[in-house]
């Protein structure tokens, strides 16, 4: 997970408004990345919760599942029922980070972009419907591994519709001030401890989801 803080092009000078709307967002990143590394075990508490229930609810129910392009989106599906619980899992924090960014503007149309862009992609994973994977995995099945479920291939492309936005840290310099330039170090930091674990742990769970319930990683 990342978070936004605005950013200007540096040869272009620091208005007022940039200034101001830059320090409300690094206010706000600041708490969320605080609340984002706080929250890596309560996720993965969840996490390890939702994957007991599976393994007691419907062991096995997709073997049978061949590994071709056309039967990947119940995997996919293992991998958002995973996300709504590890961003769901910070909702809180992540809706009063959007709330604080909703009313804030920049003069650079891009850095605008990019802040808002995040901020509501951001709410999106935060709010993903978490799907009833071993009802879907089921209908898969008594289909003869035929037809994909239509609410895997809604949920499917909606998630993957919610990138986040690279942002362009090289050009955030100009517009801090102060503190703001340790909370930025503290939060590119807490941006990194997410990653690499959403990385491992995701990566885990993903197999550990799709091997319980008979489905192809």
């Amino acid at each position: 997970m990342a978070f936004a803080l605005a950013n200007t092009p540096a040869a272009a000078g620091a208005s007022t408004q940039d200034l101001s709307s830059t320090h409300a967002a690094v206010l706000a990143g600041y708490a969320l990345a605080r609340a984002a590394v706080a929250t890596i075990n309560v996720a993965q508490s969840r996490i390890e919760g939702f994957k007991h229930k599976l393994a007691g609810e419907c062991p096995g129910a997709g073997a049978g599942t061949l590994e071709t392009e056309a039967t990947q989106p119940m995997s996919y599906e293992v991998a958002a029922a995973l996300w709504s619980i590890a961003y769901g899992s910070a909702a809180g924090p992540i809706g009063r980070f959007a709330k604080v960014i909703k009313p804030l503007h920049w003069t650079n149309a891009r850095v605008d972009r990019v802040a808002h862009s995040f901020a509501t992609t951001l709410s999106g994973l935060a709010t993903i419907r978490r799907p009833d994977l071993c009802a879907d995995i089921h209908a898969w099945t008594a289909s003869g591994f035929t037809t994909i479920p239509q609410d895997v291939i809604e949920l499917d492309h909606h998630v993957e519709s919610l990138e986040l936005p690279e942002i362009p840290w090289n050009l955030a310099t100009p517009y801090l001030r102060g503190r703001d330039v340790v909370l930025v170090a503290y939060i590119k930091r807490a941006e990194r401890k997410v990653a690499e674990a959403e990385f491992t742990l995701g990566q885990k769970d993903w197999y550990q989801v799709c091997e319980t319930v008979g489905l192809p990683p």
